[in-house]
């Protein structure tokens, strides 16, 4: 077997798993240690994300958060590309970095939502696509101060927009499966948004 075809067997095997394990690292537990705050799994809404350690301890903690989720979501789709994968391979590094988040290994598989290292995977698929779902996340919330009701529109235009920004089947098979467990992570949130329930956030 040529020795470029062993290369690109050992990246497409080694790079999803790098994925998975970066993306595990759940960054609103880490903060909440870093900082001494309570676990965002037992206080709040019991989500490690950005937005229960918004509620939990404030813009400062909210923030690093957000900058890890997004940020793990970029490296490893980012280095897949610069190593030269493309379409399915590309998106199955992706995909584990995206289950990662969700079923972190190193955290007994109980992670976030995804909306961050979603956001993150989309910038690095490319940054236009991601701009524009960001772009649809802030009008949402701007109007309702619905950080659920924004996640979940948000969810629904990325493949949506794929379909217009990407040309690869892969990727845009991609938007479609994080979507979907966008929306199956979000479905507490659906069933107090159609009770009323929901709370948005106060305008400061």
């Amino acid at each position: 077997m040529p020795q470029h075809s062993l290369w690109a067997i050992s990246l497409t095997i080694l790079l999803p798993i790098f994925g998975y394990l970066l993306g595990s690292i759940a960054t609103a537990i880490v903060v909440a240690r870093l900082l001494r705050l309570p676990d965002p799994r037992q206080a709040g809404s019991g989500n490690p994300g950005a937005t229960n350690v918004l509620r939990l301890a404030g813009k400062g903690a909210a923030a690093l958060t957000l900058a890890g989720d997004l940020v793990k979501g970029v490296v490893p789709v980012a280095l897949a590309r610069f190593l030269g994968l493309e379409d399915w391979a590309l998106a199955a590094v992706a995909l584990a970095t995206f289950l990662g988040h969700l079923y972190p290994v190193y955290f007994d598989f109980r992670g976030g939502k995804g909306v961050a290292t979603a956001l993150g995977i989309l910038l690095a698929l490319q940054a236009p696509l991601g701009g524009a779902v960001l772009l649809v996340w802030v009008l949402i919330f701007l109007v309702t101060r619905l950080s659920s009701l924004a996640a979940l529109g948000a969810a629904l235009a990325a493949p949506v927009l794929g379909l217009f920004l990407l040309r690869q089947r892969g990727e845009q098979v991609l938007l479609l499966i994080l979507a979907l467990l966008v929306l199956w992570r979000h479905r507490s949130n659906i069933a107090r948004l159609r009770s009323g329930a929901e709370r948005p956030f106060r305008r400061s």
